[in-house]
Order: C-alpha cells, then structure tokens, then sequence
C-alpha cells in the first residue's frame, strides 16, 4: 500500500482556549487562527488526513471553531486525550487536572494512525518549509535494525518571545543526526541573553542552539515504546509527582536514541516560530500573517467556501 503520511495535531491543551472565554484570538484578516495556517501548509505540502487529539468535552467546541471548517478540504479524525485512559491497574489522582503530556497525548491516537505521520502542536506557527521537509521524509520513512524517525529543528533565537518563557527541547546534533535532547520547560531571555531557569538557577544557552518545537516524523512502531514507557512513568511519578508529572514526548524519542534503538534526522528549518503564548505577543502575530499575505504567501482568504 503507497504511504500516505498523517498528520496528528496535539489540541487537548487548547480546549478552553479555544471554546469558551480564553477563546484564542484570530490572526488572520477572516478571523484565521494560527492552525488554520498550519493546516494550509500541511495541505499544500501533501497532506491528505489529519488527526486532531482534543478533550471529549471540548469536542462542540472545537469543531465550530475549526474542525467544521477543515472537513471541507482534507479528511478529518478525532480521538480523545483522557486522564482516565491508562493501563488497567492504575488510575488517575482524583484531583489532578492536568493532562498526561504530549507522550500520552500521541499514545492516544495509536488505533487511528497505521502509516508514518508527523506530529504538530496546535498553537504554534511552524512555517510552509517545516511541512514540505518532513512530509518528504515520511514518504520515505522505513524502519530497519533500529527505528527511523526525523523533527523539524529550529534555531532558538527564532522561537523566543520578548514577553516571557516558552519550553524547548534542546538538542544535540552531529550533522543532520540527533544525538540528545533535554526538554526545557522555562527559556526566556535573562540578564540580556537566552538562558534556561532551573530550580532558582538560570544557565546561559547557545542562541544558536537548534531546539524542537514538537514537529516530529515518526513511523507507527512509537507506538509500542510510548506504551512501555508510559507503565514505566506511571510507575515512578503516581509517587514522585502524582498531580503535576508529565510524559514528555521528547524524553521518549531521547531514551531511544541513547539505547542506539532509534536515530532521528534533523531537518532544520530557518523559519521563525510565532505564536500567542502572552497577550503581548498577538499584535506580532498578526503583523506576521499580513507580511506573509503581502508577499503571496498565503491568500488574503486562506479558505474559500465549498
């Protein structure tokens, strides 16, 4: 059967963004959100299948916000990220809120993606570049003696906000191959240069450094690892963090590569990240989109009716 790359939008986050009184505020000149470009790009790249990974209870929402208006130009699937959905033998703290992470978000949608597929966040600009590189890849993509996986890089410098933190992986490379990431859940800048907070210590990091924004390119056998190490973590934080712990996609795809049973492709990216992660930062957003309306990039109407 010919390979037809999926794409899997990471979205459980966005819910109450998205559907009720922190609904993200659109970017584009007919009320586009910052999806709506990413999933343009995706089309244009190749794409012919999404698969969106949303709270249950935010299902109403979420498709009159976006999911309604995609249907119309790429097949469209939902599956749901649920604290309650574990392995028999556990369950979730009764009152933790926050979801598993984006290894348990990707872990969800195991019975709805069987080809390769790449992974994007849903709030974050990515680039048209990012899309066409890693649709390629997957079109190719084949597991041998070890798994075969790719991420988009980007340079840090080009995915930090003047308004606060943000998290990145960042990475190790050795040419286009990865070799290490270590996820870093607060980067901003300090004392006049990008630094990571860890504890109460800031540590200085390579403007330079190529880092992950979550676009992954991953072959389906994830899957069987997620699902190791997710018991492993539900193992070690429902004692260590059982309310706040999360399953780092990133630290999976890391763990691989350390025990030589995946190698991971680098496929950099000179685009510059946009997103609305503060208030401030949505006047840059759109000015953004109107600079790339300008020079043709994308149509001053992203979607036509159908």
């Amino acid at each position: 059967m010919e390979k037809q790359p999926i794409l899997v939008i990471m979205a459980a986050g966005m819910g109450s963004r998205y559907g009720g009184l922190k609904q993200i505020d659109p970017v584009g000149a007919h009320k586009e959100l910052i999806i709506d470009f990413s999933i343009f790009d995706a089309i244009q790249a190749g794409f012919k299948k999404i698969v969106f990974i949303i709270k249950k209870v935010d299902e109403e929402a979420f498709r009159e916000a976006i999911g309604d208006r995609i249907e119309k130009y790429i097949e469209t699937e939902y599956v749901y990220q649920d604290l309650e959905n574990i392995p028999a033998g556990y369950s979730a703290p009764s009152e933790r809120t926050k979801p598993w992470g984006t290894g348990h978000a990707i872990l969800s949608c195991k019975e709805k993606v069987d080809q390769p597929f790449a992974v994007i966040n849903a709030d974050d600009y990515y680039g048209p570049e990012a899309f066409k590189k890693i649709y390629n890849f997957l079109l190719e993509a084949e597991d041998d003696d070890k798994y075969r996986y790719a991420m988009v890089g980007y340079t840090l410098s080009n995915t930090l906000t003047e308004h606060g933190h943000v998290a990145r992986g960042v990475c190790s490379c050795i040419g286009d191959q990865l070799e290490s990431i270590c996820e870093r859940t607060h980067i901003a800048y300090h004392e006049g240069q990008s630094q990571f907070l860890e504890g109460e210590t800031w540590t200085p990091v390579d403007k330079d450094s190529i880092v992950s924004m979550n676009l992954w390119g991953f072959t389906p056998s994830i899957f069987n690892t997620l699902e190791e190490e997710f018991i492993k973590f539900l193992d070690r934080e429902l004692t260590n963090n059982p309310l706040k712990s999360e399953f780092f996609l990133p630290s999976v795809v890391d763990a691989l590569i350390q025990k030589d049973q995946a190698t991971v492709t680098v496929l950099h990216s000179k685009d510059k990240w946009y997103g609305v992660t503060y208030k401030e930062d949505k006047p840059v957003v759109v000015a953004a989109i109107q600079g790339f309306q300008a020079q043709g990039i994308y149509p001053l109407k992203l979607w036509e009716e159908r």
